[in-house]
């Protein structure tokens, strides 16, 4: 695990812990739905939690603080942070959560393009390399480091490239209307590819529309 990971885990160790067991159960219940994870498929069932513990703690609002685990866990009693800490805590909270095309692999250095901002970006000797295709968009955070360079979270959520049409057309209506909100149109998705995963007889197309027709 790299640092921004053991942080988290820290993190996150207190806002799932005993004390936010009912907000940790109602974010359960909003993130999953009827899709809850199955644990006997260990891939797929981490590849889950973490796209679930990564929009708990980056992007879902705790009842009560009006504001997510990483901007107020600063002011948690029970939390103590180096001064290293507090550096990367203040880089994770300048995450970039997108959606992404791929563009290529150069050696561990993955080209990539932000679709909401239209601009090209560079994750340099990324840990990430594998599962990557130019034909599938995907959902993923970026944490930024350095200068201009950046390291993935590990919440990806790969969209079948058969839903890219559906996908391309709702960013271009965020892009103009401000007043639509991307973090709920990619936790949308991200149940639409759960219901995709469930419903393997189901046309893709027939999952990834504004009329979806499976309960979405």
């Amino acid at each position: 695990m790299n640092d921004y990971e053991i942080l988290m885990e820290k993190i996150l160790a207190y806002f799932a812990g005993d004390a936010f067991k009912q907000e940790l159960s109602q974010a359960k219940r909003l993130f999953f739905e009827s899709t809850v994870p199955n644990e006997e498929n260990p891939e797929l069932f981490d590849q889950r939690m973490s796209q679930f513990y990564d929009w708990y703690f980056f992007t879902r609002e705790l009842e009560g603080y009006g504001q997510t685990p990483i901007e107020v866990c600063e002011d948690a009693r029970d939390l103590r942070f180096t001064s290293t800490e507090k550096s990367l805590i203040n880089q994770m909270r300048l995450h970039r959560h997108s959606l992404f095309q791929f563009i290529k692999l150069k050696g561990e250095d993955v080209y990539i393009k932000d679709l909401f901002k239209n601009e090209k970006l560079v994750v340099k000797k990324s840990k990430q390399i594998f599962g990557f295709d130019s034909e599938e968009i995907f959902e993923a955070r970026l944490i930024p480091i350095g200068d201009s360079n950046f390291v993935f979270t590990r919440g990806f959520c790969f969209h079948p490239a058969s839903a890219e049409k559906y996908i391309l057309g709702e960013i271009k209506k965020h892009k103009k209307d401000p007043d639509l909100n991307p973090e709920d149109f990619m936790l949308r998705l991200i149940k639409m590819r759960y219901k995709f995963e469930q419903y393997k007889h189901v046309k893709p197309e027939m999952i990834y529309s504004q009329d979806s027709k499976v309960g979405l």
